[in-house]
Parts: C-alpha cells; structure tokens; sequence
C-alpha cells in the first residue's frame, strides 16, 4: 500500500511538472564598488534585474541596494551630483537574437543614495518598475538596466555601468 502510494504522488508530481507553464520570474544580480577621491566610504551598489510573468503580463524591474565597504564612516558629505538607473524590457524572435527594447523607465534615485549611506530595503523608493507589457509566450522575455552617475567633486563627469541583465523567459 506505502509503495502504491508513493509512485501515486510521485506519477501526480510528473504530471504536473510537465503540465506547468514557463517561469514566472527571473533574476540576476550585478554589483559595482564606488571608491570616492577623499574621505567618503567606499560603497558597493547591487542592481538585481528581474523580468517577471503574471496572469498574462511580462514585466521588467529592477532593485537597487547598497553597503559601505568600511563601517567607519568618516564623511557623510553629497556623494553624487546624480544616480540614475534606466531599466528595459526587451525581447528577441529567438534565443540567440539581439534584444529589442519593448518598454523602458529612468528612475533618479540621486537623494535617495545620498541621503542613505546604506539601504537594503526592498522598497519602491529603491526599485525601477517598467510598465508590463502583454505576454507572448513564443518571443524570449528579459530585464536589463544601466546605472549612470556622477561623483560630486571628482571632476570625471558620468559614468556608466552597463548591469547582467535577468536570464529569459520563454514558452
């Protein structure tokens, strides 16, 4: 009876799996260390792109967290002039296509950085939210982003940071 049972659940747990839909969400993660030309800390920024499929609609985010390297802090002085992270919905035909941008959204997160020398919430303030797009389940669905931003008083103006984009979604 035990083993009759067990195949039963394992026979339900196949059937399924093989009847389940495509994923439902996507993740990857990049970070970057900012070292600053004085005493403000150095400070190492994660971005995790996340495309995401719900009732029929594929969306793009992406969240940005950050931690200083060095506890002690000895300058909380304005960090950067801006901080900016623009996040793309894309698609492609095939797997191995380029990507076509089918939404995109820039959020400013500039006061929010400079106001918080660190932030692990996972918050709205701190998170870049596409608008969602219908699903069609034969094109390749990721999330990509760039961070741009300008160090207050190093003189370099902006730089870009080009982030892993989520893995795709498909089927």
């Amino acid at each position: 009876m035990r083993k009759t049972l067990i195949t039963a659940v394992c026979l339900a747990a196949a059937g399924t799996l093989a009847l389940a839909g495509p994923a439902s969400a996507a993740t990857n993660t990049s970070d970057f260390t900012v070292t600053f030309p004085d005493k403000r800390p150095a400070t190492t920024y994660y971005v995790a792109n996340e495309a995401k499929l719900v009732s029929g609609q594929i969306s793009a985010k992406s969240h940005v967290s950050w931690q200083i390297l060095d506890d002690q802090v000895v300058d909380l002085s304005k960090r950067f002039t801006s901080f900016k992270i623009t996040t793309r919905l894309e698609s492609r035909p095939g797997k191995d296509n380029p990507d076509a941008i089918e939404a995109s959204r820039t959020c400013d997160l500039t006061k929010l950085v400079n106001d918080n020398y660190t932030w692990f919430l996972d918050e709205p303030a701190s998170t870049c939210t596409v608008p969602s797009t219908l699903y069609d389940g034969d094109v390749w669905w990721s999330s990509d982003s760039t961070v741009v931003y300008d160090i207050e008083g190093d003189g370099q103006g902006p730089i870009t940071k080009q982030l892993l984009g989520s893995p795709l979604i498909h089927g």
